[in-house]
């Protein structure tokens, strides 16, 4: 109908609202979709920019990843070399602490005096103190290199136990305490000499910080585990201190005076920590102020039958027999370390030809009136000679096994590997003479 047909107002009105409402209508759509059209774009600028950032921050990303890798490589090739070098300087400085130890057991039994051998005991002390730190030193730096590889052999406790006994017994004698081990017939998979020197530092520790009382050092049977504990009465660690104690230089506060605690460097559980860590061998500790402490080692059980303990606590003490008249063929290329070793061998009544060769060696030997009983050398020597080679040859000119001992600052495992499988025994700088004096006896015996 067309429009100037209809006469009805109310008509005209409810037709003119519907057409308002469809135009309304369209252009909400329209604006709907301009307004979606716009979000898109937005999004869509958003989207790539934050794209770009997140290609820039994975940039940065693997430039620091590079960054630390380099920085990484740089730390660990600085670690070997500090390693490398402690061990070069501590082999220097070896020697000639070396020499000095022996002379000063030279001199210490030439001492008709109180007072000269109160000097003399004295010189010792600090020697060994030093002697000690270096050591130490060198230990930690290798370990933190992680170039130390344990040795994994099945390792008799008993053996060990005896060992330790006889080297502590003394000093607890000395302070009055009492040291015990409780017999233990068992085999554990572990290095025999990192394992020794665990145990040696946390007794060294146990006896330095206890009064009254002792140390009891015993094991206990858990599965494939035996646990090691190591108790003393000393006087505990406080709370707030359990964690530190594994710190280098750190000497706990005790109700003990500065005598009873001299010589004690700090750095005993520092390198338990890091040894026990190598061998993978939990260590854990229990203590209460003014009780004591019991520190405890996990370390799996050996695949050998145990057996009873051997010569090895038997080499520790001296065996009675004398080196009286004792011919001893001495290779060493230390002047100083010849000189002092030498007056003390001789002061034992010993008869000793030296040589700082291979050649030099063989060349004493010409004297067909002169055969040596025992073999003495370092492991380098001049001209590039190792002591190993030499005593190998002599033994072939000889035509039989002489007892033979290398003596070397060199702390390496392949100089012991090469002395195990020659049989020779190993002794390493500085010496001291009385562990020196029993070795040779053993030999000899």
């Amino acid at each position: 109908m067309p429009l100037r047909d209809i006469n009805d107002l109310e008509r005209l009105k409810k037709i003119n609202a519907a057409l308002v409402s469809r135009v309304e209508r369209s252009m909400d759509q329209q604006g709907n979709a301009f307004s979606l059209f716009q979000t898109a774009i937005s999004l869509e600028n958003r989207v790539r920019n934050r794209t770009e950032e997140l290609h820039a921050t994975l940039r940065r990303l693997e430039q620091s990843n590079i960054d630390l890798s380099e920085a990484k490589e740089n730390a660990e090739l600085a670690n070997l070399s500090k390693t490398r070098f402690l061990a070069a300087a501590s082999h220097d400085v070896l020697q000639p602490l070396n020499a000095a130890h022996l002379s000063v057991s030279a001199l210490a039994e030439v001492q008709a005096s109180e007072e000269g051998r109160k000097l003399v005991r004295q010189v010792e002390r600090s020697l060994e103190t030093m002697e000690d730190l270096l050591r130490t030193l060198l230990d930690i730096s290798k370990l933190d290199a992680g170039v130390v590889q344990p040795e994994v052999v099945d390792v008799s406790l008993e053996a060990l136990f005896s060992s330790l006994r006889s080297d502590f017994l003394p000093e607890a004698e000395k302070k009055s305490l009492s040291l015990k081990f409780r017999p233990v017939n068992v085999v554990v998979r572990s290095d025999r000499t990192l394992l020794r020197r665990i145990l040696q530092n946390i007794l060294s520790n146990a006896l330095r910080y206890t009064r009254s009382g002792g140390v009891l050092v015993g094991t206990r049977h858990r599965g494939d585990i035996i646990r090691i504990d190591v108790a003393d009465t000393g006087c505990g660690i406080p709370e707030d201190q359990r964690e530190a104690v594994f710190e280098e230089f750190h000497r706990g506060t005790s109700t003990l005076n500065n005598a009873e605690l001299a010589g004690g460097l700090g750095l005993g559980l520092a390198i338990v920590r890091r040894m026990a860590a190598a061998l993978g061998h939990p260590i854990t500790f229990s203590s209460k102020v003014g009780r004591g402490t019991i520190f405890h080692i996990d370390v799996p059980v050996g695949m050998a039958t145990a057996e009873p303990a051997m010569a090895a606590a038997d080499m520790e003490r001296p065996r009675g027999y004398g080196l009286f008249g004792t011919r001893v063929l001495l290779v060493e290329n230390d002047m100083d370390v010849l000189a002092a070793m030498t007056s003390l061998l001789e002061r034992w009544q010993c008869l000793v030809r030296a040589a700082t060769s291979t050649d030099d060696a063989l060349d004493l030997l010409g004297d067909t009136a002169w055969v040596p009983d025992i073999i003495i050398a370092d492991q380098h020597l001049d001209g590039g000679d190792l002591g190993t080679s030499t005593i190998a040859e002599v033994r072939d000119y000889l035509g039989r096994p002489v007892p033979a001992l290398i003596v070397t600052a060199d702390g390496s495992e392949l100089v012991a590997k090469a002395a195990r499988a020659a049989g020779i025994e190993l002794m390493r700088k500085p010496l001291k003479p009385a562990q020196l004096r029993a070795l040779l006896a053993h030999l000899l015996a």
